[in-house]
């Protein structure tokens, strides 16, 4: 008994000999032992419920260890999303400096770290930073520096022999390269794209190669050129407007690069059978055609056939297409902002002599009743509006009416049509082939 005893106490001795030399965080792994242990005899004991599985004291020790544990993840993620912004502006030098494997190298490493560390950086160049954090800060002020792109563009150009160059070559060739020619010279080769049918679409494509082509893409004289194109002596004056584009680009007008058509439908009875049994019905349908020109002229044209046909012959006022009636058109704008267009067109002349009939010999001495000549001459209004996403591609009919007037006389006679649900509104349809010649410079 006696040597039992020396060994216990030897046993505790030691026991308090190394809980003097654990670390604070054995301890705390031996607590949470212990007290998983005395939880797991107190479930076993009979009698106890469900309700008691839990004492105060583990439930505080308990939420203690959660605690913690959620303050150490949140610095975790805290030091992954930093080291991930370091690879990432690094992967961005050195994919400006040149080395593009390196940089893919770096991204891939960011990115694995925080998927989205693209989008939770801002960058903008730092006036005095050389090192690689120090390179990019994030600033929440680019989009105002890019609402300005015009004047932003301007400030990068660079200087070389005292000569002012819109771009540079990306690769170097034995070719002259654009970035030689003049300004004047280029500011006409856009003039050139913009051409005599005011194909500004294609501007500003053109703007969208580089950042000086962006420049010469708005300059004030060519907008100003089309305004004064398309408005006359009615644009003077920029007021409302901040510059000649947002003018062309806002105020109503007619598109140039396309056709205006309508369709037309109806139901019209026929003759009755000659047994009367039955009386035929026949559905009719017929196109309305507009074609409006940059100088003031338009065509309009009534006919069954199709668009895939008429559309083609309507690119020039030199169509050949029968019943076509050319004329003028103005544009008038209402006290109440609404735009009308009125136009005033006739029949397509005709060489008379190439159709008139030599007469015969046996009737020459007979006596004709001389046929009163008269011109014909339609005058039509219509208001412009514009329908969905598209801007000013409606036309709805509000006037429409047919002018006699005898050369014998001078005297002219109106016949006024009324404006029903036969004259449907006229969309406006694109035409890429309009537009894909220059015949002349702006």
């Amino acid at each position: 008994m006696s040597a039992e005893a020396e060994e216990d106490c030897h046993s505790d001795a030691v026991r308090v000999g190394d809980d003097e030399n654990e670390s604070p965080a054995e301890r705390d792994l031996q607590a949470q032992l212990q007290m998983f242990r005395a939880q797991w005899m107190f479930e076993l004991a009979p009698g106890v419920g469900s309700s008691n599985l839990e004492t105060r004291p583990c439930r505080a020790g308990r939420g203690s260890i959660l605690k913690a544990a959620a303050d150490t993840k949140g610095r975790q993620e805290l030091a992954k999303e930093e080291k991930a912004r370091e690879l990432f502006l690094k992967a961005v030098e050195e994919e400006q400096n040149g080395a593009l494997y390196e940089a893919i190298k770096f991204y891939r490493r960011a990115m694995q770290l925080v998927p989205d560390i693209e989008f939770k950086i801002t960058y903008t160049r730092s006036p005095d930073g050389d090192g690689v954090g120090n390179s990019y800060i994030e600033d929440d002020d680019d989009d105002s520096k890019m609402a300005d792109l015009l004047s932003c563009f301007q400030q990068q150009l660079t200087f070389q022999e005292s000569v002012l160059k819109l771009c540079q070559p990306e690769l170097e060739t034995s070719q002259t390269h654009i970035s030689v020619l003049p300004m004047e010279v280029l500011m006409y080769i856009f003039r050139w794209v913009v051409s005599s049918d005011l194909d500004l679409r294609s501007l500003e494509q053109l703007s969208l190669v580089c950042r000086g082509f962006y420049i010469c893409a708005r300059d004030p004289e060519i907008w100003r050129l089309a305004c004064l194109k398309v408005w006359g002596r009615g644009c003077m004056k920029l007021v409302p407007y901040s510059s000649w584009r947002e003018m062309f680009l806002e105020r109503p007008r007619v598109r140039f690069d396309g056709v205006y058509i309508s369709k037309t439908t109806y139901i019209r009875q026929g003759e009755q059978s000659l047994d009367g049994f039955y009386r035929a019905w026949h559905q009719v349908e017929y196109y309305r055609y507009i074609r409006f020109f940059p100088d003031g002229h338009v065509m309009m044209l009534t006919t069954p056939e199709e668009p895939q046909s008429i559309v083609p012959r309507l690119r020039t006022r030199n169509t050949r297409t029968d019943a076509i009636l050319l004329g003028h058109y103005r544009l008038s704008q209402d006290a109440d902002n609404q735009t009308k267009v009125f136009a005033v067109i006739t029949k397509k002349k005709e060489d008379v002599s190439m159709h008139q009939k030599p007469l015969d010999y046996k009737y020459r001495y007979f006596r004709r009743v001389p046929v009163q000549e008269a011109d014909h001459s339609f005058h039509v209004g219509l208001q412009l509006c514009s329908s969905g996403h598209q801007r000013f591609n409606k036309l709805i009919w509000i006037h429409h009416s047919c002018h006699i007037t005898y050369k014998s006389t001078g005297e002219t006679a109106v016949s006024a049509f009324e404006i029903d649900k036969m004259y449907t509104p006229l969309f406006f349809a694109r035409v890429r082939s309009y537009t894909a010649f220059s015949e002349r410079p702006l």
